[in-house]
């Protein structure tokens, strides 16, 4: 089965480095390829429907948002080199791409650049005309539409989705090679030499003395001999221990929410009624009911909200103090200190 291997370069000069390379690792020249600006357009990021670049590039499997970060890549000046090799070929092509002398891009990092500078990497399935708007735009379509008399506010919330991709983590490669080494053993051999003595003797010779004969004596002797068998002493067996592994992926999900505020006919009546408060209590003191109405109203409002239905104001004090910090800030004129009083009196309203 065919791989796809990817690398990154700032120059061409580099890729073609990274090109030589691989070529020098045996990869056939045919399947190895320089991509830029010049061959893939500048029409924008690819989706399902439109490939672009991947189109010439089927056995890439990469997730979506890494395909993005190589095409941001390229279209910022980049070259992408690819390689198509086989099974038995990926771990020295890519043993060949990881040499120190190479400046190939780690895109992590440089996406983390990317993304500090305010790049933001289209979502998953959006093709090149959204990319584009993108581009354009610097952010998605408005997605509040009016149809006739009607506005619709959409509520959006995000979804966590969870899925694997295979990545490598080395391997093992093992080869058997014969050696020789010396061996030395020992071993005692019977060896027989022929002994002629004569001695001196003296007796009387018979009447077979004079009658020929011949006497034969043959020595033997033992030779080592050598002789040598093969066995299977040892076995190796290489294989693969595959185990499950849990692992808790945790992130944070927005949503949107709609806040419905009740305008009726006795708006005009609160007002009055707040303006106769304001008179009485801090007419006296400077300041206008324009300072103070938006607190009277913060309070009635919020004594609607279904957060905080069926509870007391010492319950939620710190809560509507935040909250309303957080939408007027520290300025001197609006301050919750100066306006408490003035947000639990519209509070205490509509709880009579």
């Amino acid at each position: 089965m065919s791989r796809t291997i990817t690398a990154l370069f700032d120059t061409r000069p580099d890729a073609e480095a990274g090109r030589q390379r691989l070529l020098d690792a045996q990869i056939d020249a045919d399947h190895v390829r320089i991509h830029d600006k010049s061959t893939i357009g500048e029409a924008g990021y690819s989706s399902p429907s439109a490939p672009g670049m991947w189109a010439s590039i089927q056995n890439a499997f990469l997730p979506d948002e890494d395909r993005h970060i190589y095409e941001e890549g390229v279209r910022r000046g980049g070259f992408l080199l690819t390689a198509d090799v086989d099974a038995d070929e990926v771990d020295e092509a890519v043993r060949a791409l990881e040499d120190v002398s190479l400046n190939s891009v780690d895109i992590e990092e440089r996406a983390s650049q990317w993304k500090s500078e305010g790049w933001t990497p289209p979502a998953a399935g959006v093709g090149l005309a959204g990319a584009a708007a993108l581009a354009a735009g610097g952010r998605e379509p408005s997605a509040e539409t009016k149809t006739g008399g009607e506005v619709h506010i959409p509520v959006v919330e995000e979804q966590l989705a969870v899925g694997k991709r295979e990545v490598e983590r080395g391997g093992v490669r093992v080869r058997s090679y014969v050696t020789e080494q010396p061996v030395h053993e020992q071993i005692r051999l019977r060896e027989e030499r022929i002994k002629v003595e004569r001695h001196p003797v003296d007796r009387p010779a018979g009447d077979e003395a004079f009658r020929e004969q011949a006497v034969e004596v043959r020595a033997s002797a033992e030779e080592a001999v050598v002789q040598k068998t093969a066995r299977v002493v040892e076995e190796v067996v290489v294989g693969k221990q595959v185990t499950q592994r849990q692992e808790n992926v945790g992130d944070t999900l927005r949503h949107t929410e709609v806040q419905v505020e009740q305008l009726g006919a006795s708006s005009t009546l609160d007002d009055a009624y707040y303006r106769q408060h304001f008179d009485s209590a801090y007419g006296t003191a400077g300041g206008s009911y324009d300072d103070y109405g938006p607190a009277y109203r913060y309070g009635t409002q919020m004594r609607g909200d279904t957060r905080y239905q069926g509870r007391q104001w010492d319950d939620v004090e710190s809560d509507l103090r935040s909250d309303w910090e957080s939408r007027n800030g520290s300025a001197a004129g609006s301050t919750w200190e100066k306006m408490k009083a003035a947000v639990r009196h519209g509070w205490d309203k509509v709880a009579h």
